[in-house]
């Protein structure tokens, strides 16, 4: 071997070896290099409080992710505070505005659960959202991981069974609600014209009667007559 193989070997070495021991020692700049070389996302944290009134106070949710976030060497990008009921809507609150600009990858930490809604069915729907935006979601207390796994996946497929059962609920309420009704003698649909109406149609009873004998549209008539066509039609079946 010569003295030029020697000295490569050497430099490849040393090179190798330098770099290792600046991966091991996680310096910045290298990990910030190697992340725009290879274009590479970080993942952004962000923090989400609530409290239901302005009497309380949002310090003690801040307390707790901050604490959290500084054991695990996490650093929030952006903190998100509001003093809002958990049963407006998500659209309505800062929350929907926060979930709209994060991206996939990113990660929303709060104290509990509670915290993104009041009722279960509104939480799963946040939960599925965010799953299907790649969105993580990490609960302090409740200790609960929303991430790219087989969790998410339950997730999502019960949100959806609970979505579904829910509208078949509702129309199941509906239908019993006007079966009722029905039952006890209440006319359902819209509500029959005013007394005005009727008189002016008995008035004009006999003048309707003949332009549509003349072949004129039921449609046509009720426009002269200033009336939907349904109540013309309504005001003549109900003089046969």
């Amino acid at each position: 071997m010569n003295y030029y193989s020697s000295y490569s070997i050497h430099y490849t070495y040393c090179t190798y070896k330098r770099a290792f021991y600046l991966a091991e020692t996680n310096r910045p700049f290298l990990v910030k290099k190697i992340t725009n070389e290879l274009n590479i996302k970080t993942m952004s944290a962000f923090a989400y409080i609530r409290v239901s009134t302005e009497m309380q106070t949002h310090s003690n949710q801040k307390y707790e992710i901050s604490n959290w976030c500084r054991q695990r060497g996490i650093s929030v990008m952006a903190w998100v505070s509001e003093s809002v009921s958990g049963t407006v809507a998500v659209e309505k609150r800062s929350l929907g505005s926060l979930l709209d600009r994060m991206e996939r990858g990113d990660l929303l930490i709060c104290t509990e659960l509670s915290r993104l809604g009041r009722n279960m069915l509104m939480i799963m729907g946040i939960l599925n959202t965010c799953a299907e935006k790649g969105i993580s979601i990490h609960s302090i207390k409740d200790n609960f991981d929303l991430s790219d796994n087989i969790n998410s996946k339950i997730i999502a497929f019960a949100f959806a069974l609970a979505a579904e059962i829910e509208r078949t609920l509702i129309s199941q309420r509906t239908k019993e609600a006007l079966a009722v009704r029905r039952l006890m003698g209440v006319r359902l649909g819209r509500p029959p014209g005013t007394s005005y109406k009727r008189e002016y149609f008995e008035k004009n009873r006999k003048a309707i009667e003949s332009l549509l004998a003349d072949g004129d549209s039921l449609s046509s008539v009720a426009r002269r007559y200033g009336m939907h066509r349904n109540t013309l039609r309504r005001y003549l079946d109900d003089g046969r």
